[in-house]
């Protein structure tokens, strides 16, 4: 079973547990289901879960609530967890490549702390 943790800056910040709190209580109940599903499914659907390419080992969780679309940007540390990295709501069909270099930049002030 995988575990989901959230990144939490040098400052104690966790900005996807701050993104959920943006939400109403309908959209984090999705979240939760699917961070839920993607934690005890060994198989995992390319509609909740995808590796996004040409990034360092960055992946996408996939949230869908009624016409909204949500993405929570992680990464593995180890084989077991994962590691959310930040949250928005999607408006176009590309990932913003904000949101792509903003976990690169997390991800790598994570394992570096970590170290």
């Amino acid at each position: 079973m995988r575990k989901t943790n959230f990144y939490t800056s040098a400052t104690g910040k966790q900005p996807v547990r701050e993104f959920l709190d943006q939400l109403n209580e309908k959209q984090v109940s999705k979240v939760l289901w699917v961070l839920k599903f993607i934690r005890e499914h060994e198989k995992i659907p390319g509609q909740y879960f995808k590796k996004l390419v040409n990034t360092d080992g960055l992946w996408e969780i996939r949230v869908s609530q009624g016409s909204n679309i949500f993405r929570l940007l992680c990464f593995f540390d180890g084989d077991e967890i994962i590691i959310l990295t930040n949250g928005f709501q999607k408006k176009t069909q590309k990932t913003p490549k904000q949101e792509i270099n903003l976990a690169e930049k997390r991800k790598t002030e994570h394992l570096a702390r970590k170290k």
